[in-house]
């Protein structure tokens, strides 16, 4: 196999992965809170010369990272909806105990009168503890720009916790828009100064558009790159049956 083809399938497997990406950040346009993930890439020249202009260089997958920028703000009308303006993570509890991260606050109270979101994860405060909340109090609650729910006589409640999450690039999707720290990351830390808005949900910031041509683009680039294997196999193929005869 010749350097082209090395090449080639290098592209290949980066723009498979560009591919698989993009396909999921279409898949979460309608999420709310979810944040768009893109592949780090990077063009590396095996030889190390340093010289640009006569290097062939190999793609090298670095991994993913994710795209932070606020998404738009929807207002729902319902009291116990959140939006989390700038940095930062809610927590939820895992069937197995864990905490995951996200930012879907699309939230409610359940049977047993714990604050969870769509997929029935209790949402922690500040401590990773499940917050609890009275089911004839639920709709009168007032949440605070800091995240403390309060009832209708000012009763401190509880406090949604808030967190930065080191290495979030390395964290495992679970679904419905959450993440599970890597085991080795830093542990994650409450955010000074958390900003919520109470009856709004944040969109995702997928643009579908720029997404949809993005895929465009992968595709496009990933047959010129099988092309490029192809074209390189029929002139193995051709040189060897030359050589077949010569001999």
């Amino acid at each position: 196999m010749g350097t082209t083809s090395y090449v080639s399938i290098s592209l290949a497997t980066a723009l498979e992965r560009s591919l698989d990406l993009a396909a999921h950040n279409m898949a979460n346009a309608s999420t709310a809170g979810y944040k768009a993930q893109h592949p780090l890439l990077e063009a590396v020249d095996p030889s190390g010369s340093g010289d640009d202009t006569q290097a062939v260089s190999f793609v090298k997958d670095n991994g993913i990272y994710v795209d932070l920028s606020q998404g738009a703000l929807v207002q729902t009308g319902n009291s116990l909806d959140i939006a989390v303006t700038g940095q930062g993570w809610l927590g939820y509890l895992t069937e197995d105990g864990q905490t995951a991260y996200g930012r879907d606050g699309r939230l409610s109270v359940d049977a047993d009168g714990q604050l969870v979101n769509l997929a029935g994860n209790p949402v922690v405060d500040e401590a990773g503890a499940p917050i609890n909340i009275p089911q004839d109090v639920a709709h009168l609650v007032q949440i605070g720009q800091d995240g403390t729910l309060t009832d209708q006589n000012g009763g401190v409640l509880g406090r949604i916790g808030l967190f930065n999450v080191p290495s979030f690039a390395s964290a495992s999707p679970l679904g419905n828009g959450l993440f599970l720290p890597h085991p080795n990351a830093p542990a994650p830390a409450p955010v000074e100064n958390a900003q919520f808005a109470q009856g709004f949900i944040e969109q995702s910031n997928v643009k579908p558009v720029v997404e949809m041509i993005h895929l465009m683009d992968i595709q496009r680039a990933y047959e010129r790159a099988t092309h490029l294997m192809s074209d390189e196999n029929e002139l193995t193929k051709q040189a060897i049956q030359r050589l077949g005869r010569v001999v």
